[in-house]
């Protein structure tokens, strides 16, 4: 396996927003059990060392390959963009004003007459933006609009942190 080869080449898919999820385990398992550990253990100390850096690698693409914001993120970073870290982009005032009134809401959740109900209302409205935020990333993608499409994915990682603290709430509240 050649790991300078990227997440996309490596397990044969295109590269692209728009993956088949079900190619993508397919062609992992595939590969998995080609560089697994265990099918080195009886060679040399650097076969074995290779073993587990390949499945180290392809442990990773599967799992930036399989969350929409890591593999919008991972597209851009082939481009030369690197969204991980601090930002220079600038988001719209508007989409910060309304993460925030939505942070609030989680916030009161708990206080809420009925906080299942209140919490599966904010999931819904934030998966319906993080769909809107993936569709539109694809669009901007496919335009080379690399800009306009690292501004998407600044505004999915707050819509993604936003989805993780209602599923997390949900969890404190619902499995005590």
């Amino acid at each position: 396996m050649d790991i300078t080869r990227n997440y996309f080449e490596i397990l044969g898919l295109p590269v692209s927003f728009d993956i088949d999820q079900a190619q993508l385990t397919e062609r992992y398992r595939d590969l998995q059990k080609q560089v697994h550990p265990d099918r080195h253990s009886h060679q040399s100390d650097r076969e074995q060392r290779l073993a587990v850096q390949y499945t180290a690698y392809l442990n990773e693409a599967l799992t930036t390959l399989k969350s929409p914001l890591k593999r919008a993120q991972y597209l851009l970073s082939l481009q030369g963009i690197d969204t991980l870290s601090d930002s220079r982009t600038q988001l719209d005032p508007m989409f910060l004003m309304e993460q925030m009134e939505l942070r609030e809401r989680v916030a009161d959740a708990t206080d809420h007459d009925d906080p299942g109900a209140e919490l599966e209302q904010l999931e819904a409205l934030v998966g319906a933006e993080l769909k809107q935020l993936q569709s539109a990333f694809v669009k901007a993608w496919e335009g080379q609009q690399l800009a306009q499409a690292e501004v998407l994915v600044r505004k999915m990682q707050f819509a993604s942190k936003l989805q993780s603290d209602i599923e997390a709430l949900e969890d404190r509240l619902f499995d005590d």
